[in-house]
């Protein structure tokens, strides 16, 4: 692909991120964490959970460096108070708090490998944290008791969980993650099947990754088709659940110019309350947060829409920026970045959050979508 918007591995997992395993995340405390099992594990009290993609074809997807034609990035004026004090009242009442979910390879590997050296550092830096929960396989039959399962226990603790639906069709222009639901009236239906396990608590769907911003190896009638779809995802997701905030995928600051990314959100339906509450940015990828904030309001300038759309922002490996040589496959040198939360105090910034779990390698210095301690280790440290 010319210009991919980030590393989003769907091998042996929901595409990385948080979900569900049979195995304890990696053996002995060595290097490269085995990849989890086909069969989705149970929750004690909860039905299934977000299981790994069944198709053993599915491979990562790799990000080209960002292309030396992107613009330069120019910070938007802050809102006026007058603008902003809609979103501000809703972030105060919103509560504040992310749901870890208590199943992933990195919670997986720092049980069964207590007296590991590194595994506090990891631990405490990485795992301790909320992060998204990814459904990247097509099960129609069980993806509503999946979604289900990681809301309730979201409500349960009261907090505030973060799914990631995946399952576009031509998902990464048939790249390396390429895969998704056989067809669009199929993915409006799987689409239907994931909204009815939201519930009625507040909860964050990153609708899509890579389907607005990557839709350039579309046929323009090809493009308008799915971003109709998307508008009537975002319908149907905040009808299933008005609680819910729909995120639309905005790239990131390396990669479109504002205006060009929000002429294609406009016709996925991100400019519109009844299917959006915004755009998010940096999935996967390692653009600072500085200029993640500039880029999105930026975007949201162009897409016009009501004051109430914001921005959220994937801060989990960006700490140190990106690297300068474009580097895409766990670069060397990166940090964790912000802490994920629900109250930035940033104009028309929503969230930080850690859509990407840090540690989950993108195939370069462990096996794609697979937890590497090495890699958390120096990621946290």
């Amino acid at each position: 692909m010319v210009a991919a918007a980030s590393v989003v591995v769907a091998v042996g997992t929901a595409t990385g991120m948080l979900t569900a395993f049979g195995d304890d995340g990696g053996g002995g405390g060595k290097d490269e964490a085995r990849p989890q099992a086909t069969r989705p594990a149970r929750l004690q009290s909860l039905p299934l959970v977000p299981s790994p993609s069944p198709s053993p074809s599915v491979t990562p997807s790799v990000s080209a460096p960002p292309s030396p034609s992107a613009p330069a990035k120019k910070a938007s004026p802050e809102p006026s108070p007058e603008k902003t004090a809609e979103r501000e009242v809703r972030a105060t009442q919103a509560a504040t708090r992310l749901y870890r979910h208590p199943q992933s390879q990195i919670l997986s590997w720092v049980r069964a490998h207590p007296d590991d050296p590194r595994q506090d550092v990891i631990r405490s830096r990485i795992a301790d944290h909320p992060a998204a929960v990814w459904f990247a396989d097509y099960t129609p039959s069980t993806i509503t008791s999946r979604v289900r399962a990681v809301t309730s226990g979201g409500a349960a603790e009261g907090r505030v969980p973060v799914l990631v639906p995946y399952a576009i069709p031509d998902r990464d222009c048939g790249g390396h993650s390429q895969g998704g639901a056989p067809g669009l009236d199929a993915y409006d239906d799987w689409i239907g099947l994931f909204a009815a396990g939201l519930g009625s608590g507040e909860v964050v769907v990153i609708l899509e990754p890579d389907s607005v911003a990557q839709a350039d190896c579309l046929a323009a009638g090809e493009r308008a088709d799915r971003f109709a779809s998307l508008a009537r995802a975002g319908r149907v997701l905040k009808e299933a659940n008005p609680n819910a905030r729909v995120y639309y995928d905005a790239g990131h600051s390396g990669w479109h110019a504002p205006a060009k990314q929000a002429g294609w959100l406009k016709e996925a339906g991100a400019a519109s309350p009844a299917s959006s509450d915004g755009i998010f940015s940096n999935v996967s990828n390692f653009h600072s947060t500085a200029d993640e904030i500039a880029y999105d309001r930026a975007v949201l300038d162009a897409l016009g829409g009501p004051a109430s759309l914001g921005a959220v922002i994937d801060t989990s490996r960006n700490g140190n920026g990106a690297p300068a040589d474009g580097e895409w496959c766990d670069p060397a040198g990166r940090k964790v970045g912000r802490t994920p939360t629900l109250s930035t105090g940033m104009g028309r910034i929503d969230a930080y959050l850690w859509v990407k779990l840090p540690g989950e390698s993108d195939g370069c210095k462990g096996k794609p979508g697979t937890f590497t301690p090495s890699y958390a280790y120096d990621l946290a440290r």
